[in-house]
């Protein structure tokens, strides 16, 4: 769990992100933003000494800064270079934290890249898609996660399964959440970017499950329902599952609705049982 400091750290941090990633930025540019802070958190993973100068709580910011510029100065864009220098110039919990902020930073590019680019909601369905691919094929997602094969290797067998199915965006995403030494387990890396993705459109995302497809109608109704519900607006995605036999399995966040066939059957079969 993310304590006070680095949590107020992160909220100065989105401010400036806000500033920078703004409309007037071009999605080529945003992509090598994202590029570069990925770089600056990776060498801060491969550096611990570095990683613990530049995230330390009890120095004074003024000797992180002079020690960031005379790193990255002329090597990152400077408006990639703004961005580091805020969050090392903010006190954090821990100099991981610092770390993890700029992966986010890096995702938060990518992310503002896609919505320029009108295609923040197909990003968004590619990663639930693969989402589910990674469900069902277990052995697949663990050969994505084992950190005894180089990361190259690794995104080999990532572009063999997504590869020319997704935009370029989202593979840039999922090439960083393969590689980095932060995010140990490929699911769990989706499902932060599917609710960062919802979050920047100010919306929690449903996953939802079905036997049979749903019509746009359909999914109309039921996000109109959920949204209801929760009291914010909600977006629905839909996938398949034939062991659902039959209505709809439902999860927003941690909470799961099960309103299927094969869930009441089994409760009919635990009741005859008992």
């Amino acid at each position: 769990m993310i304590r006070s400091a680095s949590r107020q750290a992160l909220h100065e941090l989105r401010k400036e992100e806000d500033a920078v990633f703004d409309g007037r930025i071009s999605g080529d540019a945003l992509v090598q933003f994202a590029t570069d802070l990925y770089s600056v958190a990776d060498l801060l993973v491969a550096q611990p000494r570095l990683r613990r100068t530049l995230g330390d709580p009890a120095t004074a910011p003024e000797g992180r800064l002079r020690l960031a510029e005379s790193l990255f100065s002329g090597k990152v864009d400077a408006k990639s270079l703004r961005i580091v220098n805020a969050a090392i110039g903010l006190r954090w919990s821990t100099p991981w934290d610092l770390t993890d902020a700029l992966e986010g930073a890096g995702d938060t590019a990518l992310f503002a890249a896609a919505e320029k680019q009108n295609k923040l909601d197909q990003l968004e369905d590619e990663l639930f898609r693969l989402e589910r691919i990674l469900e069902a094929e277990g052995e697949t997602a663990a050969l994505l996660d084992e950190f005894t094969v180089e990361p190259g290797r690794r995104n080999e067998l990532l572009d063999r399964l997504v590869g020319g199915k997704v935009t370029p965006i989202t593979l840039e995403l999922l090439h960083h959440a393969v590689s980095s030494q932060r995010k140990r387990s490929i699911t769990l890396a989706i499902e932060e970017l599917l609710e960062k993705a919802a979050a920047r459109r100010e919306r929690w995302m449903a996953r939802v499950l079905s036997a049979v497809p749903l019509t746009d109608a359909q999914e109309e109704r039921l996000a109109a329902a959920l949204s209801a519900m929760y009291g914010r607006p909600i977006s629905v995605r839909t996938a398949l599952d034939p062991q659902v036999q039959g209505g709809l399995v439902v999860r927003v966040g941690d909470e799961v609705i099960d309103g299927s066939v094969a869930s009441r059957l089994a409760a009919a079969r635990s009741a005859l049982a008992g």
